[in-house]
């Protein structure tokens, strides 16, 4: 299998799992087939979408290759039709959601090296590639983006898009190393989750009140 063909697969694999997470969210929070498809659309593509705009990839394949809207639109209509049999569906939620983020973000770093932008950058492009989904999907239904939260999630995404960069530039971007990158960046999430690993947070302390002598008062 050619490293072009991996990266189709792994990317319309994405494609899939995070319309499910879009479309499983939208489910949840009780919108009509149409509003499921398009958050299910939204959280499958906008983040592919993002990177192609940032590496010039014009069009974006989401809209370049009839697969990946093809994809998320059956993958939403499955979820709206066949929910009644998922069980407990926030669950299937952020197991989806992990997936997705791993394998955008894999996949979205390996895209940005390959049209030549720096390593960091590449890294960058490979977090946004991963987080740029389930933001839209949290956006549109109402929800504080994950991203902004305390958990690890955007450092989950940049730990992998690391990885990869390094494997890169070790000549070792091949199947089985960045399947494991995809791995690390899905068991981090998912560890974090059930371990409830967060980020630190600014404490903020209650402004001090005057408190005048008795020779004040």
């Amino acid at each position: 299998m050619t490293t072009s063909t991996a990266l189709l697969i792994a990317d319309l694999v994405g494609v899939a799992v995070f319309a499910a997470s879009g479309a499983s969210a939208a489910v949840a929070k009780r919108l009509d087939l149409f509003g499921v498809a398009f958050v299910g659309f939204v959280a499958a593509l906008g983040g592919g979408i993002f990177r192609g705009l940032v590496i010039g990839e014009m069009p974006p394949l989401a809209f370049a290759d009839w697969r990946y809207a093809t994809t998320a639109a059956i993958t939403a209509g499955a979820i709206f039709w066949l929910h009644p049999q998922l069980a407990r569906l926030r669950t299937t939620v952020l197991v989806l959601d992990a997936a997705g983020l791993a394998l955008f973000t894999v996949t979205g770093t390996l895209k940005a090296l390959d049209a030549h932008v720096p390593p960091v950058g590449a890294c960058v492009v490979g977090m946004l590639s991963g987080i740029g989904g389930g933001l839209g999907r949290d956006l549109l239904t109402g929800e504080i983006p994950v991203v902004l939260r305390r958990e690890i999630y955007a450092v989950a995404a940049l730990a992998g898009a690391v990885v990869v960069a390094v494997l890169d530039r070790a000549g070792q971007a091949h199947s089985a190393p960045l399947l494991g990158a995809a791995v690390l960046i899905f068991g981090l999430r998912m560890v974090a989750l059930r371990r409830r690993w967060t980020v630190p947070v600014a404490t903020l302390r209650p402004p001090r009140t005057h408190d005048p002598g008795p020779g004040q008062r």
